[in-house]
């Protein structure tokens, strides 16, 4: 079932930046806030620095798929911006996801054993 919606609006993503969480990593910085809905948001940023379009997107499509796998470990009611830093373009799918775990447990986003 999705719970996750799409965080498309300018203002939101600078409010999880300027007020939010936050955590990074070679190949990823992931911010949090609290969003004060049920289900939660995700945003994505790649920047034009991590290589041409085909790239960008080919991170796109990786990093929304493992958000999709993962969701059941998250909680719910956060808004989520993952960005990707430059040496993602080099990072397989698996590399992704254990920084996305990562990152996502260390600000203590991931649900607690237990927890549903």
């Amino acid at each position: 079932m999705k719970k996750t919606t799409s965080l498309k609006e300018n203002h939101l993503f600078r409010r999880a930046y300027t007020r939010g969480k936050s955590a990074a990593d070679s190949r990823l910085a992931l911010y949090i806030r609290r969003n004060g809905r049920r289900g939660s948001r995700l945003g994505l940023t790649v920047s034009t620095k991590v290589g041409c379009a085909v790239v960008r997107n080919r991170i796109r499509r990786r990093l929304r798929e493992l958000y999709r796998l993962n969701e059941d470990k998250l909680s719910a009611g956060w808004d989520v911006v993952v960005v990707a830093r430059v040496r993602a373009a080099q990072s397989d799918y698996h590399q992704l996801e254990k920084s996305f775990l990562h990152l996502a447990d260390k600000l203590g986003l991931l649900k607690k054993e237990g927890t549903p």
